[in-house]
């Protein structure tokens, strides 16, 4: 699993995360993958750090932790791959983006293409045992608290887009007076009536305007292709 971690992040997270770490997490899933059914495939664990390098990083949308039910998880926070039936959190953010900014969401719409236009959809865990949501919380803890503290330490500003309460919590850190946070609930049918209208998406680029920057292009009908450089 580890082997699959792009270099360019390992390099990028340095001493933030040792041989040690990554080791022990390898470690933890394959004794869980004997015993249970974990999702997503070793393959598709850093699939947002294979799909938005991190020198290319805009802004960040900071979930829980992956789908855990069968045929869900592809290692993109929130995301399905396309064609697969959508989760009620998947469709809750779709519904959130036609009311906040008006962009009508293709039928066969996945977040990929956010990936690659520089939004990295990181879960606080990067894997889950089926059928128990925040299972691997504990573990996966150090590591993508690294990732938020490495983008954290940038001079340029970042978006981070928290959903959850352990995606604000992995966030307290966060220097305001440099990057861009805008919380909301999490978009799951259990929070959702505070995630439906919070409008996280106009509020990114309204502070990004403040500031002088581009917004960021939210619209899913965008070409899927490379980013930008």
């Amino acid at each position: 699993m580890i082997q699959s971690l792009p270099n360019d992040w390992r390099s990028a997270l340095g001493d933030r995360i040792t041989d040690a770490d990554l080791k022990k997490l390898d470690e933890f899933v394959f004794v869980e993958r004997a015993q249970h059914e974990v999702f997503p495939p070793d393959d598709e664990i850093f699939a947002a750090l294979e799909l938005t390098p991190v020198r290319e990083v805009k802004a960040v949308i900071l979930g829980q932790d992956p789908y855990y039910r069968v045929g869900q998880a592809q290692g993109l926070a929130f995301s399905v791959r396309a064609g697969a039936p959508r989760p009620p959190s998947l469709v809750n953010i779709f519904k959130e983006l036609e009311t906040d900014l008006g962009h009508a969401v293709p039928p066969d719409a996945t977040l990929e293409p956010w990936a690659r236009h520089g939004v990295l959809l990181l879960n606080t865990a990067l894997t889950v045992q089926e059928g128990k949501p925040n299972s691997h919380r504990k573990q996966w803890k150090t590591f993508t608290a690294a990732i938020v503290a490495l983008l954290a330490a940038r001079p340029d500003p970042v978006v981070f887009l928290l959903w959850g309460e352990p995606a604000k919590a992995a966030g307290q850190k966060i220097d305001r007076t440099r990057h861009i946070v805008v919380k909301s609930a999490h978009p799951s049918p259990l929070s959702a009536r505070g995630f439906i209208g919070s409008g996280p998406f106009r509020r990114a680029n309204a502070e990004l305007a403040k500031r002088g920057l581009p917004p960021i292009d939210w619209d899913l009908a965008i070409a899927a292709g490379p980013l930008d450089t």
